[in-house]
């Protein structure tokens, strides 16, 4: 499933996060509630924490930041209450969209993101309209520098991977969501660093739009992107020369 345009598309969407700080932190925030929320407030028994903290730790947020979301999430002090939803969309040219958001209030969101879509020259589908072209798996990437693919590949087998690719430096690995977290726990136990853990909706086609849309496809992108409520967003939206 780790084909060389879905990690394209993946580091398009990374690229396009890792610019903007200034709204982050919320995010990061939220990310942390909702992992708390569902798995307990212990990062040693709860990977999507951990992960979630460490994301939280990479662009310095400070500690009490962190625990006071964790607290928030288990419940120890009263916070704010997120729903998790999952938009659908088309873009300029047919460009398919899935955008995960964590929202304190629907009302308010649903027609902002419709809004954004239509702006662009797109539209807000309904669930299950565009989902079909993607599938849901787990994702781990790890710098390829000084490890033998073939061990990392077996190590990562034997815990349940689907498949593991090199592409550009990478070792991009794949699993079936329910299989995420021990592939994960096993990567973590070789010493191995991970540039990207996570379950992503990965395109099972590329799209290459007309050059007269490019621009609004990834105004869209970036706009979605840096909504208040956006966790993440994927497209089958591959970039030129990728």
């Amino acid at each position: 499933m780790a084909g060389h345009s879905h990690w394209a598309g993946i580091k398009h969407r990374k690229g396009a996060q890792d610019k903007k700080r200034g709204k982050l932190f919320s995010k990061l925030s939220k990310a942390i509630i909702i992992a708390a929320r569902e798995g307990g407030g212990d990062p040693e028994a709860n990977l999507k924490l951990r992960y979630a903290i460490d994301k939280a730790r990479a662009s310095n947020m400070p500690k009490d930041v962190i625990e006071r979301a964790i607290k928030k999430g288990t419940g120890d002090i009263e916070g704010v209450t997120y729903d998790d939803i999952l938009y659908e969309g088309y873009g300029p040219g047919g460009v398919a969209v899935m955008v995960e958001v964590l929202t304190d209030n629907r009302n308010r969101t649903a027609p902002e993101m419709r809004k954004l879509f239509s702006d662009s020259g797109g539209n807000l589908a309904n669930p299950g309209a565009v989902a079909f072209m993607f599938d849901r798996k787990g994702l781990i990437v790890i710098p390829a520098e000084g490890l033998d693919f073939d061990e990392v590949f077996m190590a990562a087998a034997e815990a349940g991977a689907e498949n593991a690719e090199q592409e550009e430096g990478m070792i991009v690995i794949t699993t079936d969501p329910s299989s995420f977290m021990d592939v994960s726990k096993a990567v973590e136990a070789q010493g191995w660093t991970t540039d990207t853990a996570e379950v992503a909706w990965l395109p099972q086609n590329m799209a290459n739009p007309p050059e007269d849309v490019i621009e609004k496809v990834e105004a869209l992108l970036e706009k979605l992107d840096d909504h208040d409520d956006v966790q993440n967003v994927y497209s089958n939206y591959e970039p030129a020369g990728e």
